[in-house]
């Protein structure tokens, strides 16, 4: 399944405003990057963030989460967010922000 274009379009303006521009594929979808770090992206329908451990449990408690598993295998510290908690910009963007904040801690690549 390809990627939700219509979601890339909207992290991408939401990070353009921001001097954010790096972006590269990654696992079937768009992964967007901090200094060679990735806080965000897009695979198939879901918004995926890096929250980090310190925001990973309190993440998997909200409505329209899910724990990052596109394998069989599921990735500590990141989440999946469903479409219907990102359908606003407000959610859209606290999420994307959230991903910055934790990317923003690790060291530059």
């Amino acid at each position: 399944m390809a990627f939700d274009q219509n979601l890339a379009t909207r992290v991408e303006n939401y990070l353009i405003d921001r001097g954010f521009i790096e972006e590269k594929p990654m696992f079937g979808g768009l992964g967007f990057l901090l200094n060679g770090n990735m806080a965000c992206g897009v695979h198939e329908e879901f918004l995926i963030v890096r929250v980090g451990p310190d925001e990973y449990k309190n993440s998997l408690k909200k409505e329209f989460i899910r724990e990052f598993d596109i394998t069989g295998r599921s990735m500590a510290d990141w989440v999946m967010v469903e479409p219907e908690g990102y359908a606003d910009d407000e959610n859209l963007q606290k999420w994307i922000d959230l991903g910055l904040k934790f990317a923003a801690t690790l060291p530059e690549k």
